[in-house]
């Protein structure tokens, strides 16, 4: 039997198949989410990783409430003080009158920078005598001492200013405040009035200049308009850049498509491009499928007949006619597509033409127009400049006019200063535990992300599906409570149950055969390997799968367990099947199955042994057959690519209805490609947190090269979100 498995079939085969909606199969369900942000991976890390970030949390919070502990905050005892610095009520109803303002609206408004107000306050001008004051008591307090436990804050929107300080002995908390409550009243009456007075008394005198500057800008601005005759250039400026970045893209479009034509042109007169071509041609693809398909019948008719034969003259008289035709309508279909190449190419040459025609005109125009819009910005400029100096003068002499009558009035201390009696809880402390928690969570979330972009495997069947772009065909779900050397066959609802780990397999397993309960997790297993096989036929149209290679990348994959379970699942569905232990370096299938070793596939290719006396039946399914590998050869690969090897490769092929070959892991031997070149496809099984990422994508790459018909990837061993119908319904 020759490889069923040529380029095009490899292509065909690897578009994603049309595969039914399982409910084990939730991680290939998920396309429908297109571009959207898909918060899931980084919420599975999370789950993954929990215990790490957990640990190092719970690691960071034990040092922060340690260094709490051995160095606690002393206790401080906090006093204040509340000052009225602004009128309230009707105070300011003379001063609104004058303006023109609504006494009962503008009582609450605030004419008082406070922020600057407090930042006054706070400076060593203003609290330097009261801090001489107090030394005569506290020899310690000067002011930077003093300015780490003073505040002032505004409370609300009030016009109340509250004063705090914080000591640890509560009665220089007291004797603080109240020695600077009497120094901002002294403040308020004596220093505040007579800087407001300097300040009217600068403005008067600046005003007659600022307002005649303005008028001067104005009237030479209006002369300009009326020179010129119009109102302003920003319009036509704006016009005129507008449409110089229109013909800019326009003209980078251009190009672009240009480029594009001429590579596209140049690509379709080489063989190359004719090729790639014709390869995008149905009705082309569609003639050498036929001739394929005419050379495949008539090199399995000369098996059978003669080449004088009718039917095989026929046979080589539609082959003869066929060839001509392909030839004949390629040619055509290149020439149309080069003549629509050629008038694209030269349509953009004609667009680009005209666009730089337009450019030229618009850069004619746009020399013109800047001498009059710089001057016209300048003018205006000076003007804004002036305008807003002079009502910044205007608003200043108003409102120190207004706090200059307020001011007579001084402020109020509407709350004196009190000595505390219980101490105020350390806002650092809150601070620190909060500030530890989060460094701890983004410390614990880091190392995970850390742990993650340091480990190379997959952790769900929908990551393998995306990064090696062929067919996902099945996803095998991972079951704890399955040991390794436990199987039980059950035909129950016409499911074969195969109680092994579905994922690890080695060559010291042993064979025990134990009775195990039907429970939910092993439903979810028969149910995938019955979606794994469905998906595995629904691949070909045409015809079914006759025979099937699986490997895996590495060792360990579990393709062993996949093979012994898909087979017992192809016989329940009523499918005569031949299971071929073709891995002869670590043979497994016979400690799956129960069965002796001692004769086996190398002994049938390297001796005259009848088939016969090698398949092996599985006791509890009379239509499974088994060939076990036998004895480990001294070389492996020179009986794999034997001829003898071959023979029987095709009678097995057209005695059972399907034969799968259990084969070596793909990376460094050659058994897989001996074997499945010979198939009608090969099933490569990824194991869910064990195959390295960089090793699947190499061999994939590999196989895509070879002439494997690489029918999909079986992801095996998947432990999170797997979401059994059974488990809704049971």
């Amino acid at each position: 039997m020759n490889n069923r498995a040529n380029g095009s079939s490899n292509l065909e085969t690897s578009k994603n198949p049309i595969i039914p909606f399982s409910p084990y199969q939730n991680t290939l369900g998920n396309e429908e989410q297109g571009e959207e942000w898909n918060y899931k991976p980084f919420v599975e890390l999370l789950q993954r990783r929990m215990g790490l970030i957990v640990g190092v949390t719970t690691t960071m919070m034990v040092g922060v409430v340690i260094n709490l502990i051995v160095n606690p905050k002393p206790l401080q005892y906090e006093s204040r003080f509340q000052m009225l610095i602004e009128p309230v009520a009707y105070d300011n109803r003379v001063s609104d009158v004058v303006r023109g303002i609504n006494p009962l609206r503008s009582s609450n408004q605030s004419t008082l920078d406070y922020e600057s107000q407090i930042l006054v306050l706070k400076s060593p001008e203003v609290i330097d005598n009261s801090i001489k004051q107090l030394q005569a008591t506290y020899p310690h307090i000067n002011y930077n001492y003093l300015s780490r436990s003073f505040s002032i804050s505004r409370l609300g929107e009030t016009k109340i200013l509250e004063v705090r300080y914080r000591s640890q002995d509560p009665l220089e908390s007291q004797q603080v405040l109240e020695q600077i409550a009497q120094g901002y009243l002294e403040y308020s009456k004596e220093k505040q009035q007579t800087r407001l007075g300097q300040g009217l008394e600068y403005i008067n005198r600046e005003l007659p200049s600022l307002q005649n500057r303005v008028n001067q800008v104005q009237r030479e601005l209006q002369l300009f308009q009326q020179r010129y005759n119009f109102l302003s250039p920003d319009s036509l400026a704006s016009q005129i850049a507008g449409q110089t970045v229109n013909f800019t893209q326009q003209n980078q479009e251009l190009e672009l498509q240009l480029a594009k034509a001429r590579a596209n042109a140049a690509f379709l007169q080489s063989e190359d491009g004719k090729k790639a071509v014709l390869d995008r041609y149905p009705v082309y693809q569609a003639l050498n499928t036929e001739l394929r398909q005419l050379i495949i019948q008539i090199a399995t008719t000369s098996t059978l007949l003669q080449d004088e034969n009718p039917n095989m003259i026929t046979l080589r008289e539609k082959r003869d006619n066929l060839i001509p035709l392909i030839e004949e309508e390629s040619e055509r279909y290149i020439r149309t597509q080069r003549a629509e190449a050629a008038s694209l190419l030269q349509s953009l040459e004609l667009n680009k033409q005209e666009l730089e025609r337009n450019q030229q005109i618009l850069a004619q125009q746009s020399t013109e127009l800047p001498n009059l819009v710089r001057q016209y910005t300048e003018i205006q400029r000076r003007l804004q400049i002036a305008t807003e100096s002079l009502n910044r003068f205007l608003s200043s002499r108003e409102n120190l006019q207004i706090q200059n009558s307020q001011t007579q009035i001084g402020w109020q201390l509407i709350q004196v200063p009190n000595q505390p009696t219980n101490p105020v809880v350390s806002s650092d402390i809150i601070r620190d535990i909060i500030l530890g928690l989060a460094a701890s969570i983004s410390l614990g979330i880091g190392a995970a992300l850390l742990i993650e972009k340091l480990d190379h495997t997959y952790h769900n069947a929908w990551s393998i599906k995306e990064r090696v772009k062929i067919p996902l065909l099945g996803n095998i779900p991972f079951n704890s409570e399955l040991q390794s050397d436990q199987l039980q066959t059950i035909k129950s609802q016409n499911a074969i149950v195969q109680l092994s780990d579905s994922v690890t397999e080695t060559a010291t397993e042993t064979n025990t055969v134990a009775e195990l309960d039907y429970n939910n997790y092993s439903i979810n297993f028969v149910e995938a390997v019955r979606m794994l096989y469905t998906n595995i036929q629904m691949l070909n149209s045409d015809s079914q799968i006759r025979s099937l290679t699986i490997s895996s990348p590495m060792q360990g994959e579990g393709k062993s367990t996949i093979a012994f379970n898909l087979a017992q699942i192809a016989t329940d569905m009523g499918r005569r099947v031949l299971l071929v232990d073709a891995d002869m370096r670590r043979p497994t299938i016979h400690s799956l199955s129960n069965l002796n070793n001692l004769w086996g596939l190398s002994n049938l290719i390297s001796s005259n042994l009848p088939v016969e006396q090698v398949i092996k039946q599985l006791p509890s399914m009379n239509e499974l057959s088994i060939i076990t590998s036998g004895p480990v050869p001294p070389d492996c690969a020179k009986l794999l690519s034997s001829e003898k090897m071959k023979r029987l490769m095709a009678d097995f092929h057209n005695t059972f209805d399907l034969v799968i070959y259990d084969v070596p892991p793909l990376v460094g031997l050659a058994d897989t490609s001996l074997v499945g070149s010979q198939t009608d496809g090969l099933l490569v099984v990824a194991r869910i947190d064990r195959t390295d990422r960089s090793v699947l994508e190499r061999v994939v790459a590999d196989l895509k090269m070879a002439p494997i018909n690489l029918l999909g990837i079986v992801a095996n061993g998947q432990k999170r979100n797997f979401n059994s119908y059974y488990d809704r319904v049971m």
